[in-house]
């Protein structure tokens, strides 16, 4: 990976305006970056824009590591994917209801 530090809101906007958009992390809104992830011709780019640090670009060597920076920049923003719960198990739910059939309800007979 290389990386730059880009001064200007400007030169990465039109950056972005040439790359193909793969992928957004971040809000500038809600939070002190984005991270605009694209691709133009055969390089795979970064575009960092921060209100609280500097500004940067940073250009992976191959696909992999584009996929391996978007996941963990996803991850720091809290956007990662995260493991399915187990599916719905209806037997799981008929075993516990008669579980609560089958106690006996003692207030009728105090």
């Amino acid at each position: 990976m290389e990386e730059i530090e880009i001064m200007s809101w400007r030169t990465l906007e039109a950056i972005k305006k040439k790359a193909k958009v793969v992928d957004t992390v971040g809000n500038l809104q809600t939070g002190h970056s984005v991270s605009i992830f694209g691709i133009i011709e055969e390089d795979f780019l970064e575009l960092c824009y921060s209100d609280s640090a500097a500004n940067s670009l940073r250009r992976y060597e191959n696909r992999d590591e584009f996929d391996a920076a978007l996941e963990k920049r996803k991850e720091e923003d809290g956007e990662a994917h995260y493991e399915d719960e187990p599916a719905y198990d209806e037997d799981e739910e008929e075993e516990e209801e008669k579980e609560e059939l089958d106690i006996e309800d003692e207030s009728e007979s105090f």
